[in-house]
């Protein structure tokens, strides 16, 4: 590493009103080894502690995110736009997050034990890998952070975070909560680095594992980056969800959750509603209530009550939205609603939605981080389906329809995606799996499966 820390400065800005918010120091090359090594330190005693001692730490975890609720719901929503309401949910989610961990974290990974064919007994254990390395986006502050860190540290591991730079307030207060836990210093290790500096922490000897949250340009890039020097990944990356109406849904339903799903959390979610493939025979019917009920969100300051939707993130991630509209609509497209960039200060963009969606288009090839809808007509159930695994992504989806067992079965076998939403929207469940396949990554989280993301699994066997 040669970084220059000669105003080596983040600035982050407010996305609703476009000024600066505060200045953060990256730390020096020097801070950062000794940042590894101190985190290895706290990981080699740590992982000794027992199961319960762990789970009891993880309480504390969630106790510390209960007292600094406000301070840290108000920040995520002065740097990144989400309502001041979503922000207090995603808390919420956190806090639940830690109390299913510190419930049912102890029971799996419990040695289980299995007798062997050729006599005698087996043990199989789950021992901690080391210091885990997490690269963690924007959009949800606290929950992606929360969802790895509280996981790892159950297994037994050292946590390591490089939050993105525009919600670097929100990372400094998520340190203060873990410091203000029961978790011995350095556990959880904030590092404030640049993109060469965090290089350097994946090719770390003491860095064990890598986990990243991020668009699939990025998953390749640090998967390839973690491949050489052999170590675990796990990546959790963009999607461009299809959203199923089949000819039995409820469509009042369907429009009211398919336009929670496109503009919860601004539209900048990756498990968020994007593509609604709607057969024919009520197509027409959902498309004129859906495009009403868009044509109706208020946009505005993500602290007042009366917004339905606050700014998109940052500057260039609203002109990257209006790009892709633009490009959509010069390859044959129509615009519904919504598509024009607002006056004024902040970075805005209305409730949009595109009609006349094919391939080739970037609202039908692409994921559209913003609340940008793209409606496309389907033959029936078969073409829907279809139409909704021709895409490179597979992270969530949903199917509306009043048959429920029929959609289960639609839902088990054909979509192509990691999580399925019946008659609802993606939202995140402490108590099932989160990831997804193809360009949406590998590995999951939650439910259990993320506490064995990052540990050795032992066999250990004992002959008569």
């Amino acid at each position: 590493m040669e970084t220059t820390t000669e105003e080596h400065i983040i600035t982050t800005i407010n996305p609703a009103t476009g000024e600066e918010l505060a200045s953060h120091q990256y730390i020096t090359d020097e801070q950062l080894t000794d940042s590894i090594e101190n985190c290895n330190k706290a990981f080699l005693q740590w992982r000794n502690t027992s199961l319960e001692e762990r789970a009891n730490a993880i309480l504390s975890i969630g106790k510390s995110l209960k007292i600094h609720k406000s301070e840290l719901a108000k920040m995520m929503t002065s740097e990144m736009g989400k309502l001041l309401s979503q922000s207090e949910q995603e808390i919420d989610l956190c806090i639940a997050i830690c109390e299913y961990t510190a419930e049912n974290g102890p029971s799996a990974l419990q040695n289980q034990e299995r007798k062997l064919l050729n006599g005698g007994r087996g043990i199989v254990t789950y021992s901690p890998l080391g210091v885990i390395y997490g690269i963690q986006p924007w959009n949800y502050p606290s929950y992606q952070v929360i969802r790895y860190a509280v996981a790892s540290i159950m297994a037994g591991n050292g946590v390591l975070l490089k939050h993105a730079s525009n919600v670097t307030g929100s990372a400094k207060i998520l340190e203060k909560v873990f410091n203000d836990s029961d978790l011995p210093k350095s556990l959880f290790t904030l590092l404030i680095i640049d993109h060469e500096q965090s290089d350097y922490v994946i090719k770390n000897n003491l860095v064990k594992g890598v986990t990243l949250t991020g668009s699939s340009i990025a998953g390749k890039e640090i998967g390839k980056k973690a491949g050489v020097q052999l170590k675990k990944t796990v990546l959790e990356l963009g999607s461009n969800d299809a959203y199923l109406v089949l000819e039995d849904a409820n469509i009042e339903l369907a429009v009211k959750m398919c336009v929670k799903g496109r503009i919860y959390n601004n539209g900048e979610t990756c498990i968020a509603a994007k593509r609604f493939i709607v057969v024919d025979s009520v197509y027409e019917s959902f498309k004129d209530n859906f495009v009403a009920a868009m044509k109706a969100i208020r946009i505005g300051d993500p602290f007042s009550d009366q917004s339905d939707m606050g700014p998109i993130a940052r500057e260039d991630l609203r002109d990257k939205l209006h790009d892709q509209v633009v490009e959509s609509v010069s390859k044959g497209a129509e615009i519904l609603c919504g598509g024009k960039i607002p006056e004024g200060a902040g970075f805005y963009y209305p409730a949009t939605v595109l009609e006349l969606v094919e391939p080739g288009q970037p609202a039908y090839d692409d994921e559209l981080f913003g609340p940008v809808a793209s409606l496309i007509k389907a033959k029936d159930d078969e073409d829907a389906f279809r139409i909704a695994n021709d895409s490179r992504f597979g992270l969530g989806g949903g199917i509306f329809s009043e048959d429920i067992e029929k959609a289960i079965k639609l839902a088990e076998n054909n979509f192509d995606t990691g999580m399925i939403f019946i008659n609802s929207f993606g939202l995140a469940e402490p108590n099932m799996p989160f990831g997804g396949v193809k360009d949406s990554g590998f590995g999951r989280e939650h439910g259990g499966f993320g506490v064995k993301e990052f540990v050795n699994v032992k066999s250990i066997m004992i002959r008569d």
